[in-house]
């Protein structure tokens, strides 16, 4: 039992780590999608990059960074990268 309680409190301290590090691979992924906008994308791909970007940015805003990550996945999926 001891054992379970300090692997949770070592999973809690580890935590705002991954958060940190999803925060910034959010920031990073909005870019990312911004840079696809602007470099004219195929036509078909416009659509998927403005709601994955209208996604990812509501979701950094209400801090749910892994949201954000699957939003940026979306768009890198509508890249083909």
């Amino acid at each position: 039992m001891r054992g379970f309680a300090l692997a949770f409190l070592a999973a809690g301290l580890a935590s705002p780590t991954l958060a940190a590090d999803d925060a910034s691979s959010c920031a990073e992924g909005i870019t990312m999608i911004r840079d696809a906008l602007v470099t004219n994308p195929p036509e078909a791909a416009v659509p998927k990059l403005r709601k994955a970007l209208k996604n990812a940015e509501r979701e950094q805003r209400e801090g749910e960074f892994d949201e954000c990550l699957d939003a940026v996945a979306d768009a890198r999926k509508a890249l083909g990268r």
